[in-house]
């Protein structure tokens, strides 16, 4: 019988911790070697030469600390170059969910391409153990 209660709290306790991006509807992820982001556009379709949002969620993985902050920042490799604006980074609502203390949520905002072509969002997370960059290339038509 106490076999069976330590069973069903362990099953309870990985039930109620959300996968990484799990309110963001539409979330596509960036991953380095201790953190995921997952993160989602507002407008959900990018325009060249108009100002977007970026909603996301850090993840520590296994023994990675949380995250305290994070810069958004994006590169066109094949014309070496980024954006002409810095974006904004701000916690959102809900930062730090109760049932998963190592998700912190953020949005970023002033994001613009300017042109159309092979974007690299780069995702610095950082934490009291450093930085470490997450990558996700996207292609602007």
């Amino acid at each position: 019988m106490r076999i069976i209660g330590v069973l069903m709290l362990v099953a309870s306790s990985f039930a109620s911790a959300a996968p990484c991006g799990a309110d963001l509807r539409g979330a596509v992820t960036a991953e380095s070697a201790n953190y995921l982001v997952a993160f989602r556009t507002q407008p959900p379709r990018i325009a060249v030469g108009k100002h977007f949002s970026v909603e996301f969620e850090t993840c520590a993985k296994g023994d990675a600390p949380a995250s305290t902050g994070v810069a958004v920042d994006a590169f066109m490799p094949e014309h070496g170059h980024g954006m002409n604006y810095r974006a904004v980074v701000k916690p959102a609502a809900g930062a730090k969910p109760a049932d998963a203390p190592t998700i912190a949520r953020y949005r970023a905002d002033g994001l613009m391409f300017h042109m159309p072509g092979r974007w690299d969002f780069y995702f610095d997370v950082r934490s009291a153990s450093g930085t470490e960059r997450a990558t996700r290339s996207i292609v602007l038509e």
